[in-house]
């Protein structure tokens, strides 16, 4: 009750002083070309922080009409990613940051604490972090039989990879890898570093995401920007705020597309060789900027930060001005309305769910602290056509999350399909992995579209 309160009183000061968001209408920020309205600026910028308080006995989130959702697994650590395997097992990526922080500016104590309380536990005893949990569901009914730690001690991890007998884990400062055989329960072998990833002293986008390509020869890691807009300075973005392509067998690196403040949610459209992720853009626009999106992204691409924002929007807060790079800044493909704090994104391609949702996009919405009204805590379905583009409205799929009374259950945050078919959604801030199945089909073993063994 006394942390309510506290939140409540520093969201409130904080709101005091700018304008409501309530009335904007959030779906004209949704699709292909959102409204922008005129940016703001503020001392204090608008701040609603949602308490954690748990999921009670009985609580789930809510799915559409015809589909269920149960519990996968509870009492995890941060769940984040997850890498469902052939074999029925699911990786869990249980995580927590690194705790290494911006330099202190007026406004960073508070925000700093309040943003604590919205990741912090509903109560009890905290269970172990950055590790990878194994859940085994052989026979596919939802019901693990067997939950075991399959690699502990890693360094605020977050993207996973498999390939040939090789595990490939994202920590905050460096890809690892392990030697993995599907079946295994837990890894002894020491890690080996395949390449390093910008890490501290500052990491302030901390989350590195990881995709294997489609021919296998190459991993994708994504590297979230070291600030807002640059306020560390420029040498504090080196190789951030990108995409990096790296060789699987020697670590070589370079980076495939640049000026993307947070990516994450890696993950390439079935069947072609285009990748797609979800970023998180810049804060402090006002409540209704800028808008999170979901792109493909272009070999060489450069998406607009810090210089511009969907596309040539040019942030005049960035100095000194760049219009050469803002000239050939790229227009993302679909926006998902502004602070929903997309981190997870994955295609659906498990042949249960009704027609309708074959090859459209399922998003984790972590959910907004900057703007007086929230926004996202939930997860959204983006369908697509048959040339791998969005076609339509973001549909809300999973909600239930905000409990109505300025808190929240969880924050929804990894999506993926299990082969069976079913859809894992990784709560980390409620500590669960959701699966959501059509009703009264819970389980069913090898689901044929998913099974690549």
């Amino acid at each position: 009750m006394k942390n309510r309160l506290l939140l409540g009183l520093a969201s409130g000061l904080l709101v005091a002083s700018c304008g409501s968001s309530g009335t904007f209408d959030k779906s004209s920020q949704i699709g292909a070309d959102p409204v922008l309205p005129e940016a703001e600026q503020y001392l204090v910028p608008p701040f609603k922080v949602a308490e954690v308080v748990g999921w009670e006995e009985g609580e789930a989130p809510v799915a559409p009409a015809g589909f269920e959702v149960r519990a996968f697994a509870s009492n995890l650590g941060g769940p984040r990613q997850m890498l469902p395997l052939d074999n029925g097992d699911v990786l869990v990526v249980e995580t927590k940051g690194p705790g290494l922080e911006d330099p202190l500016r007026p406004k960073d104590f508070m925000m700093g604490w309040a943003m604590s309380m919205a990741h912090g536990s509903s109560g009890g005893e905290a269970p172990p972090t950055n590790q990878i949990t194994l859940l085994r569901d052989a026979d596919g009914n939802g019901i693990p039989e067997m939950r075991s730690v399959l690699v502990d001690d890693l360094f605020s991890p977050f993207g996973i990879a498999y390939a040939d007998g090789t595990l490939y884990v994202a920590n905050t400062d460096a890809i690892v890898t392990y030697p993995f055989s599907p079946g295994q329960t837990h890894i002894t072998a020491p890690p080996h570093v395949l390449t390093q990833l910008p890490g501290g002293p500052i990491d302030h986008h901390w989350t590195k995401d990881l995709a294997l390509g489609p021919d296998g020869t190459k991993l994708f890691a994504s590297v979230g920007s070291n600030s807002n807009i640059t306020e560390n300075g420029k040498e504090a973005e080196k190789g951030r705020a990108a995409i990096w392509e790296i060789d699987r067998q020697t670590g070589a690196a370079r980076e495939f597309a640049t000026g993307l403040r947070n990516p994450n949610g890696l993950t390439f459209y079935p069947g072609s060789d285009t990748l797609w992720t979800v970023v998180n853009e810049r804060d402090e626009l006002g409540p209704n900027l800028v808008p999170d999106y979901m792109t493909s992204v272009r070999p060489g691409g450069f998406y607009g930060w810090p210089y511009s924002y969907y596309g040539q929007h040019v942030d005049r807060r960035v100095q000194p001005q760049r219009p050469d790079l803002v000239a050939r800044a790229i227009k993302p493909d679909y926006a998902l309305s502004s602070h929903v704090a997309p981190l997870g994104l994955t295609f659906y391609t498990g042949g249960s769910f009704p027609e309708a949702y074959e090859g459209g996009a399922f998003i984790g919405e972590h959910g907004s602290w900057d703007r007086d009204h929230f926004n996202g805590y939930k997860v959204v379905f983006v369908p697509f056509a048959d040339d791998g583009k969005p076609n339509g409205m973001a549909q809300d799929f999973l909600t239930g999350f905000l409990t109505g009374d300025g808190s929240t259950h969880g924050r929804p945050v990894g999506v993926a399909v299990d082969r069976t078919g079913a859809l894992l959604v990784a709560d980390d801030a409620g500590g669960t992995v959701w699966r959501v199945t059509p009703r009264g089909r819970t389980g069913g073993g090898n689901n044929p579209a998913q099974d690549r063994s």
